[in-house]
């Protein structure tokens, strides 16, 4: 029998399958997209590449969920919070 682990970190973010709630919302939003063109132009190739798409989408999502410093691009907080004037001379080794 398949064992479930408890998940006791809400208060750190919210997670369903696997995705935070922004990305499981953009997740959703692909679904149902792809839902309304397989249902207005009804033929086998678009349900196989719907199926494709929002597979490979979910797969890159978590991907992306994964590993996030991939995608930071710079540090959310300075080194030093100071209100003196950079002068650009650093008197300590970094």
């Amino acid at each position: 029998m398949k064992k479930f682990e408890v998940y006791k970190n809400i208060r750190k973010q919210a997670i369903i399958f696997g995705l935070p709630i922004s990305l499981f919302a953009l997740m959703m939003i692909s679904i149902v997209a792809s839902l309304l063109v397989i249902i207005f132009s009804f033929s086998f190739g678009i349900i196989i590449g719907a199926l494709l798409f929002n597979s490979a989408l979910y797969i890159a999502l978590v991907r992306i969920t994964s590993k996030p410093p991939f995608f930071q691009i710079k540090k959310v907080f300075p080194k030093i919070i100071s209100n003196k004037r950079n002068s650009g001379l650093y008197y300590e080794r970094p």
